[in-house]
């Protein structure tokens, strides 16, 4: 009898556990598809020159107006803030402990931990020529295109050691982005995206609107632009995942979509979206998907 009270608790243990995971899951699958409101007043959005969002729900503004950059984490509070004195590239929040910076005019590259204080800065004007962009491989290694001496360099800025050196004279005009990736380099114009090899062979390229910035999710490359994030994987087609022709800024993490339209700032969750993914072709044509499943968040 004890035996089988044992086995009925245990049973009836295992039953509530279950039960308890799944209304867990269901309340986060129902906040995220619900979009939740995030607080953010629209002076904080106002003027942006970018924005991006860890996966963290913290939210990061830069404004080329006055060189800030900001980070307000989910309920709208002020975490930290910088104030430069030239224009600086924000490469990707994705490592909230260590966001790389790039500043074509300071010839520098910065990395700011959780609360935007600066934690590293890599002078390239005693080394290099005149780098037009670098890219943060990870905690270690940087590629920089040295305009001046027309090279790709693979350059360890902890003990700053020159690992490779590739000539690379690709045309630098409206250059907008690099990244590196399986040995493959990524460069993002306003109106292309091309992708060569180590020894300057183009392998792809494709015709895009005001082209932004990469963003590297898995085998996957993202090209940000002004309204719209497109998904590409090398041998594959290009395909725009997300799109809303009245955005001024946006971006995405790992749970959702986010822009930036009229001084407000929208959540799209991924659940939603993937109805449209299915329907917008390689090809690019796809409507605005503002009606059917946005919903501002609050800025009053």
């Amino acid at each position: 009898m004890k035996l089988l009270l044992n086995n009925f608790d245990k049973k009836w243990y295992s039953n509530s556990m279950v039960k308890l995971q799944s209304i867990i899951f269901l309340f986060f699958f129902w906040s995220l598809s619900a979009q939740k409101a995030l607080p953010l007043d629209s002076i904080k959005v106002k003027d942006a020159q970018d924005m991006f969002a860890d996966d963290y729900g913290n939210v990061y503004i830069y404004k080329n107006k006055d060189f800030s950059f900001t980070k307000y984490d989910s309920l709208g509070k002020q975490i930290g803030k910088m104030m430069l004195t030239v224009p600086y590239k924000v490469q990707s929040v994705q490592n909230p402990l260590s966001v790389p910076l790039f500043s074509e005019n300071a010839q520098e590259m910065k990395f700011v931990d959780q609360n935007l204080n600066e934690i590293q800065k890599v002078d390239f004007k005693q080394k290099f020529g005149f780098i037009r962009m670098a890219y943060t491989e990870d905690l270690q290694q940087l590629w920089l295109l040295d305009d001046s001496m027309k090279r790709l360099i693979q350059y360890n800025f902890r003990n700053e050691t020159i690992i490779n050196s590739y000539p690379f004279d690709a045309s630098f005009d409206d250059l907008m982005d690099l990244l590196v990736y399986e040995n493959k380099v990524y460069i993002l114009t306003r109106k292309h995206i091309r992708v060569y090899t180590l020894k300057f062979e183009k392998i792809f390229e494709e015709s895009i609107d005001n082209g932004k910035r990469f963003r590297r999710e898995n085998e996957f490359i993202l090209v940000i632009t002004n309204n719209s994030i497109i998904r590409y994987r090398l041998n594959d087609k290009v395909k725009k995942i997300f799109y809303d022709q009245d955005a001024q800024i946006v971006d995405k993490n790992t749970l959702a979509y986010f822009e930036i339209k009229a001084n407000k700032l929208y959540l799209y969750s991924l659940e939603k979206n993937r109805e449209l993914d299915q329907q917008i072709e390689p090809e690019l044509e796809v409507k605005s998907t503002e009606e059917s499943y946005h919903k501002p968040i609050n800025t009053n």
